[in-house]
């Protein structure tokens, strides 16, 4: 009996230590299995998450961008024609006036009587010419019956004719005196804004003074000078040959805020060689004051608009050592560098004339990650490029100019 016992045990604990055996086997195997399978998934590169738009054919107006100053439309320094106390400031400082407007008035007595003597003299010599009139008219008479020498006739004729001249030019003399007197009254050459008052009332003022009493300034319209590269003229000049040419003063800030819309009014008649730039004078409206004289702008000037122009979003574009290029999606969704020729290129937008297709699709994020033959995921549905951009700032290629 015992020994039957002690056989049963030897088959359990037999037993027992097979399965241990399997599992320490199962064990050891499965750690190589894991591997080996997550070698082969390794094997497999993952896809790329990138952002995608379509090349599309949309009509594309083509700017050039410059820096300008803008300039007041017209700046009068107004300073006293006469001497004189200045008695009286009649504007506000910053305050719009209009032509004609009274601005100052200096102390106008001295001019007044200056008028009232030559008045007067004028008027003596009006009556001294009266009489010299009837003289002669009687010497004329009693000339032909000898009661009258005929130099006594000749005589005062010439007097006549003196007194007369005299009459002349006392009239010159009231005419001077009454301009004088109007220099007295100091008024707005121009519609303008007034500046800072350069001189108080009480002050002794004169003709040479340089300083001046008050600059004013038309605000609108108002104008802006600008350049651009030398190798532009060409393309304004056609423009301005079909018509006006649109341009666009925009701020300077990060926001590139739109300021005023208005024309291009000249080229200037020679480059500056220095700097191979040409200059240009714009026109603005200015009806809300945005635009001030001194104030730096960029100025955007529409040169034409390419009509069905083939089109990609600026962030597709790539730069390698063949030039320019695009990652396009191919059908498996994997990418190719495709070379491109691009025309004209803006922040947002790119003309295309080689290398591409209508409905093509090109990658425009995650390049860096990208080369050819990998594989992509578009995260984003394809669109046309300009597609985000606000119907307020239309998509545009432009020439960057210096």
């Amino acid at each position: 009996m015992k020994i039957a016992i002690g056989m049963s045990r030897t088959r359990l604990v037999m037993a027992a230590a097979g399965l241990v055996s399997l599992a320490l086997f199962a064990w050891l195997i499965a750690p190589a299995g894991s591997s080996s399978a997550r070698s082969e998934r390794d094997a497999t590169p993952a896809a790329v998450q990138v952002d995608a738009a379509r090349v599309t054919r949309q009509n594309v107006p083509v700017y050039l961008d410059g820096l300008g100053t803008v300039q007041a439309f017209y700046t009068v320094k107004v300073t006293a024609r006469v001497d004189g106390e200045l008695t009286r400031v009649a504007f506000t400082e910053g305050q719009q006036v209009k032509r004609g407007q009274l601005l100052a008035q200096i102390d106008a007595r001295p001019f007044q009587a200056a008028l009232d003597q030559a008045r007067a003299t004028r008027a003596k010599d009006e009556a001294q010419l009266a009489d010299a009139h009837k003289d002669l008219a009687r010497y004329v008479i009693l000339e032909p019956k000898r009661l009258a020498s005929q130099q006594t006739v000749d005589t005062q004729r010439a007097l006549v004719a003196q007194l007369k001249a005299q009459t002349e030019a006392d009239n010159a003399a009231i005419e001077n005196a009454t301009t004088q007197l109007s220099y007295t009254r100091i008024t707005a050459p121009i519609d303008g804004r007034t500046g800072m008052r350069l001189l108080d009332p009480g002050n002794i003022v004169h003709s040479t003074d340089t300083g001046g009493i008050v600059v004013l300034t038309q605000l609108q319209p108002i104008t802006a000078i600008f350049t651009l590269p030398e190798d532009t003229l060409g393309a304004v000049a056609d423009a301005m040959s079909r018509g006006r040419v649109s341009v666009e003063a925009v701020s300077r800030d990060e926001d590139g805020k739109a300021l005023d819309r208005g024309t291009v009014e000249l080229i200037d008649n020679q480059i500056d060689p220095t700097t191979g730039t040409i200059r240009l004078k714009a026109v603005f409206p200015n009806p809300k004051l945005a635009l001030w004289p001194g104030q730096f702008v960029n100025l955007r000037l529409l040169v034409r608009t390419e009509a069905n122009a083939l089109t990609v979003p600026a962030a597709a574009l790539q730069r390698g050592l063949q030039g320019t290029f695009v990652y396009l999606v191919k059908p498996d969704s994997t990418v190719t560098a495709q070379p491109i020729t691009v025309a004209n290129n803006s922040e947002t937008i790119a003309i295309v004339t080689k290398g591409l297709e209508a409905g093509q699709q090109v990658v425009t994020s995650n390049a860096f990650r990208l080369q050819p033959g990998a594989r992509v995921r578009v995260l984003t549905p394809a669109r046309p490029p300009g597609a985000a951009a606000t119907a307020a700032q239309p998509e545009a290629a432009r020439h960057q100019a210096s």
